[in-house]
């Protein structure tokens, strides 16, 4: 069976959660040096593009403000262009994207359709 919308907003809020644990107290610079932390990151951000990606247009305009053509692009980088994705770009996304994301799907799922 197919993955349904809460399942997807399920995924996205896992991996966010994960991202928030192992990112608390970092800094850019502790980010940068710890390419475990790094890649992890980035494998979990992947999962949250891919699931983003599929969830139905009605629930993305519920949130406009969310740039749901960037997580697209992003998750493409992530896949096909790895090697360009730039530390400080990742760090950028975890800090200023990622929790307006997550009050997002936390209230989703809260309030299904």
């Amino acid at each position: 069976m197919p993955p349904t919308v809460e399942d997807r907003l399920s995924d996205i809020r896992t991996s966010i959660s994960q991202i928030e644990r192992m990112t608390a107290n970092m800094t850019l610079e502790l980010f940068a040096s710890d390419i475990t932390i790094r890649a992890a990151t980035e494998r979990f951000l992947e999962i949250v593009c891919e699931a983003s990606r599929r969830l139905p247009d009605d629930i993305k305009q519920r949130e406009p403000q969310i740039a749901w053509r960037k997580m697209v692009d992003f998750g493409n980088l992530l896949r096909h262009a790895y090697q360009s994705t730039k530390t400080e770009f990742v760090w950028d996304i975890v800090q200023n994207d990622l929790p307006a994301l997550k009050a997002f799907v936390e209230r989703s799922i809260q309030t299904p359709e």
